[in-house]
């Protein structure tokens, strides 16, 4: 039997060797040099400006296997992961490639010789479909395709015609498009599937997708054939491993087996069993799919975070951790563990892998860590929300959802994940309303617009006067209007549009320097510019008319607002910072990110630690004595090959930057003169003449983004002169309230915190007194069965929080044990809590066995994870009779 790794690298000899074509590596799963996208989720995605005629390659014909994941965005399976058999975050796409080379019929012949003569599958159980044709819209049936199937050797009754939403392949709304023609692989015990053929059957799967780009869609819907004709082919790996392999399920294949290994060698769980309905296996398939989802992205620069694609990373990562709690019992990290099962099983075909595992490993544990510390409070305000939620129609609220996101890190698919598993749902529409609008209120209030396409073709701008100052004169092209090129018209007052110009002194927000505003006008006519967007060769200048009208033709001027000059100097500071840190830090420093507006910049650095007063106070001397030395700002466009032989120059890490550069210095126009002592970067940013235009320099805070990287907001000109001002009159305030000097502070404070602590303890010992009292003697009471302590009774009625904390209290005296705790409330309710220790749970006893029977004796139900389930119920006078039957379940369970 062929192994995955002989699987991928046949599939690239055979194009490499028998059909001439160039192996190109997989690009970046995180594609940073492109905002369009989240994680790259097609082969195509780094061909993209081949078939937009955007660029050209020294090759025609290419192949690879492409790092996808699809999680989070438009492309997401995430939530059905681990429920089936072949859905996955991460997935690697076989492919192969012509750029105005061979066509149809090569590419059906190659993939028929692969299949059936290199890889010897059955012909028989081999269909395929082509387009059946779109009369409405004039697109004929791909004819062409089927004659070439039927010239190989395909029977008709094998080829089937297939409609738009499966056999037509567009990039968007305008643009390069095709019909496709599919592989499906019929794995019915008697050959029986055609009927399968595009039903979602997991016994008749589609394999293989080839995209025949021919045309290019018009904004009028409109076909216009294309000068040069593509191929873009796409090969499930995962999915035609399962079928070469003669597997039932993808992760049946030693594309997984040996992290379902690992998976069981860290958690001493009992084998992978490959059963769909099996908690334990999903779990395994969960985690399985993760562990490469996380080591990939993050091998490729991904940094869990709170935002984009950092936050679908921390989802999954903390997805994993909670499999790993709920039905594994894991209460220590261990999801870093499994890093070297992925690198040394896809090292061989992903050389990255290999580049630095530890720090890939290091960056979940420090993940871990942070969730471990915060899923215990989590599951308990959830369970909170879910106790609600059962007396008011099974539904866990908008808000609570939204709540446990911002406020504990329980990202929405955790919360509906615990939702199913206790018979719950999420009002997930108005999550996603509560959300979007937290989203914009975060927003500073720029107006951005990101276009993945647009219908009509986008001129041209000459924006190289955005590197001198003041007003530029430029003709109006058009405008884009609901993603849509005018360019005949007139614009008048309330009209919000993308507005396209000849020639702009704006800056397109790019490189992580914020678009430029200001205004453009001519006579009575002013449009505000609430930012500036580049897209491709174009800038959209992104605001609305406030006064009189506009037409294509006219000639207007551009004048960038006065916070131009706030974003020159915050820019220009950020790269005196960059080489401050370097110098006083070390030179591990190396850039992650960065933003720059007119407020402040904000950095992303390299460096496993905060800085210490110390480093922060030497930081800001250095930058500040540049900025006092009035050194000169130089740009210099040198050849790319050159410019990285540069003294000294810094590049950030999965930046494509153009040939030639950009080389912004400071402290020297003489690049040949340079030294590694300078600021010397690429850059395409508006900068300072020079260094003293900045004014003043000061950083207001750090803090952790993830494991290995720092952030760093700093201030310049007017508003670190403000900053200051505030942090004194602050400290003004509070000099006069203490009644004491400014060196005196410190210890009033200290003494003040003291004494704040004492009164929190005395207040909460006076709260859980009698129920400490209660606890103990039901404790001192408890049965012994089999060495667990089976504590069973009635306490008062206090908030659920407070008898959480006593749950865990008396876990921790009674150490192996089931607790049973019930309570009556004033209105005449009342509820259950069962806790169970952490060995019990592994002998098979979880808090869920006992809850849920003993709930419905007082006309309730509830749940919850296996160490606590809580429930409510309507009628205090049966409490009694359920602490009695709770009793009695527990010592059967026990006794077994």
């Amino acid at each position: 039997m062929l192994s995955a790794n002989e699987i991928r690298q046949q599939f690239i000899d055979f194009f490499v060797q028998k059909h001439a074509h160039t192996f190109v590596p997989s690009s970046s799963v995180v594609p940073l040099d492109d905002k369009t996208l989240m994680f790259a989720n097609a082969g195509m995605n780094q061909f993209k400006p081949i078939f937009l005629g955007l660029e050209k390659r020294a090759y025609t014909r290419a192949v690879n296997t492409q790092k996808c994941i699809r999680a989070g965005g438009k492309h997401n399976d995430l939530d059905d992961v681990g429920k089936d058999t072949y859905h996955h975050t991460f997935f690697e796409m076989l492919g192969n490639w012509s750029f105005g080379d061979y066509f149809k019929k090569e590419a059906i012949a190659w993939a028929w010789e692969l299949l059936t003569v290199v890889w010897k599958l059955d012909p028989e159980r081999l269909h395929v479909t082509v387009f059946e044709g779109d009369k409405e819209n004039n697109v004929p049936e791909d004819i062409e395709a089927a004659g070439y199937w039927e010239a190989v050797g395909v029977p008709k009754s094998r080829i089937h015609r297939g409609n738009k939403k499966d056999n037509f392949w567009e990039m968007g709304d305008t643009g390069p498009c095709g019909p496709c023609t599919e592989i499906h692989y019929d794995a019915t015990p008697d050959k029986s599937g055609a009927k399968l053929v595009n039903q979602s059957s997991d016994q008749v799967v589609e394999i293989w997708n080839n995209v025949f780009i021919q045309f290019n869609r018009n904004p009028d819907k409109s076909l216009t054939p294309l000068p040069a004709q593509h191929v873009d082919t796409g090969m499930g790996f995962e999915r035609i491993t399962k079928v070469i392999q003669g597997k039932t399920s993808n992760y049946d294949t030693d594309i997984f087996i040996p992290l379902m290994t690992a998976i069981q060698e860290v958690t001493k769980a009992p084998a992978y069993g490959a059963k769909l309905e099996d908690r334990k296996d999903t779990a395994y398939r969960v985690i399985a799919d993760h562990i490469r989802t996380l080591t990939f992205s993050i091998t490729d620069g991904g940094v869990p975070s709170n935002e984009g694609r950092g936050s679908v990373i921390r989802s999954i990562l903390r997805r994993a951790a909670l499999f790993g709690w709920l039905d594994f019992g894991m209460r220590e990290p261990f999801v870093h563990l499994l890093v070297p099962a992925v690198v040394a099983n896809f090292g061989e075909a992903f050389p990255e892998l290999k580049r630095d595992p530890k720090k890939v490993a290091a960056v979940i544990l420090d993940e871990e860590k942070s969730f471990l510390r915060t899923i215990e409070r989590g599951l308990k305000l959830y369970q909170t929300a879910a106790e609600k939620a059962q007396k008011a129609g099974g539904v866990i609220s908008a808000k609570e959802a939204f709540d446990l996101h911002t406020e504990q890190g329980f990202f929405i698919d955790i919360t509906a994940k615990l939702a199913a598993d206790g018979g719950l749902t999420v009002d997930r529409a108005g999550y996603d309303k509560l959300f979007e609008q937290f989203k914009i209120d975060s927003d500073k209030g720029r107006k951005t617009i990101i276009v993945t396409a647009v219908k009509g073709d986008l001129p041209k701008t000459d924006d190289s006067p955005k590197y001198v100052p003041g007003p530029v004169s430029a003709k109006v092209l058009g405008w884009v209007s609901d993603n849509t090129v005018i360019n005949t018209g007139t614009l008048a007052v309330g009209d919000e549009v993308g507005l396209l110009l000849n020639r702009t002194n704006f800056y397109g927000e790019q490189g992580g320097q914020a678009g430029d505003r200001g205004v453009i006008e001519v006579g009575e006519f002013t449009f505000e510019v609430e930012g500036t967007q580049r897209l491709g060769d174009a800038v959209l200048h992104i605001g609305a008319v406030t006064s009189g009208e506009v037409s294509v033709g006219d000639v207007v001027t551009a004048l960038p607002g006065t916070e131009r000059i706030d974003i020159m100097r915050n820019h220009t500071a950020t790269h005196m910072m960059n080489l401050a840190l370097r110098e006083v830090v070390g030179d591990h420093i190396d850039q992650k990110g960065s933003l720059v507006d007119a407020e402040k910049l904000r950095f992303d650095f390299s460096h496993d630690k905060p800085l210490t007063t110390a480093e922060i106070a030497e930081i800001e001397a250095q930058v500040n004595r540049d900025i006092r030395e009035d050194l000169p700002v130089s740009a210099t466009i040198v050849p790319l090959a050159e410019a990285k032989k540069l003294p000294g120059v810094r590049a950030m890490f999965g930046e494509k930057y153009p040939d030639p550069v950009r080389v912004v210095a400071i402290g020297t126009s003489d690049l040949a003169n340079a030294d590694d002592g300078m600021s010397i970067e690429f850059c395409g940013g508006t900068h300072l003449n020079r260094t003293s235009q900045a004014g003043f320099f000061k950083i207001v805070s750090q803090e952790n983004v993830s494991k290995g990287v720092r952030r760093v907001t700093a201030v310049t000109g007017r508003k670190a002169f403000d900053y200051v001002q505030e942090m004194a009159t602050v400290l003004s305030d509070l000099t006069s309230k203490f009644s004491c000097s400014v060196e005196e502070l410190p210890k009033r404070i200290e003494t003040l915190q003291e004494d704040v602590k004492k009164l929190q303890k005395t207040i909460q010992k006076g709260t859980a007194g009698d129920l400490n009292t209660v606890g103990d003697t039901l404790v001192a009471k408890a049965a012994e069965i089999n060495g667990v302590k089976l504590v069973v009774g009635e306490v008062p009625g206090v908030p659920v929080e407070t008898l959480r904390a006593q749950m865990d209290r008396l876990r921790q005296k009674a150490g192996s044990a089931v607790i049973v705790l019930g309570w009556k409330n004033e209105d005449e309710t009342a509820g259950l809590m069962v806790g169970v220790s952490e060995d019990v749970i592994k002998k098979g006893v979880k808090s869920n066995d006992i809850l849920k029977p003993v709930a419905e004796v007082i006309g309730g139900k509830g749940g919850g994870p296996p160490h606590l389930a809580t429930a409510g119920g309507k009628d205090a006078t049966k409490l009694a009779d359920a602490l009695a039957k709770a009793g009695e379940l527990a010592k059967t369970l026990l006794q077994k």
